[in-house]
């Protein structure tokens, strides 16, 4: 029996956001991305990591072992200076475990109103990759330097998209389009790392 002449892998996420900014960055036709929600009842993964690698690799691992398909997961954040890195690997529940981007949003709002500007930060972003059949597992980081705002700008993108200005500009990820935001974005940069590494392994 023959390989097909695709590559199949499963994203590690629930998030639809992330998927498409995978699929839309990678732009391999020979790549089919499926969604984690398509191999339900899922496992319980415990994102315990101290690092945002670690977790990428955990969620990444649960997704092989439970489809059996290579999979990728990213693991991503951001990283305020002036609030010792903060919440980095806890960007998703910076205001509680559950919490939503509006909650989050007015946690770091409310902690940065008691800290004097500029509130320098970073966004960063791991994916990891294993399953491909050579027993490895494998890396790609990416990160965007810019600064926060106190009051949203912008109705696209997610998380804290609406307070993130990239370096040496003057719009949110927010307020620009899907394309622009993925040619400085840190998933971007991780993508595009990830596809430069994929294009050697084509069947």
């Amino acid at each position: 029996m023959t390989s097909p002449p695709w590559l199949e892998v499963v994203v590690a996420t629930a998030n639809a956001h992330k998927v498409r900014e995978i699929h839309d960055l990678l732009r391999m036709e020979w790549i089919h991305l499926r969604a984690w929600g398509d191999f339900a009842p899922l496992p319980e993964v415990v994102e315990d990591g101290a690092t945002f690698a670690e977790n990428a690799l955990i969620k990444a691992h649960a997704a092989h072992a439970h489809t059996r398909l290579p999979a990728l997961a990213d693991d991503s954040g951001i990283e305020i200076d002036c609030l010792d890195g903060r919440p980095g690997i806890y960007s998703a529940r910076f205001a509680r475990p559950t919490a939503t981007d509006a909650e989050n949003n007015a946690q770091m709002v409310r902690l940065l109103a008691d800290q004097p500007p500029p509130y320098t930060a970073r966004y960063r972003c791991v994916i990891a990759l294993t399953g491909l059949g050579d027993q490895k597992d494998h890396l790609f980081e990416g990160s965007c330097e810019g600064s926060l705002i106190l009051a949203p700008r912008g109705q696209a993108g997610f998380g804290y998209d609406p307070y993130f200005v990239p370096h040496g500009l003057t719009t949110t990820f927010a307020e620009m389009t899907l394309a622009a935001k993925q040619a400085l974005s840190h998933r971007g940069a991780a993508v595009r790392k990830l596809a430069a590494f994929l294009a050697g392994r084509r069947p």
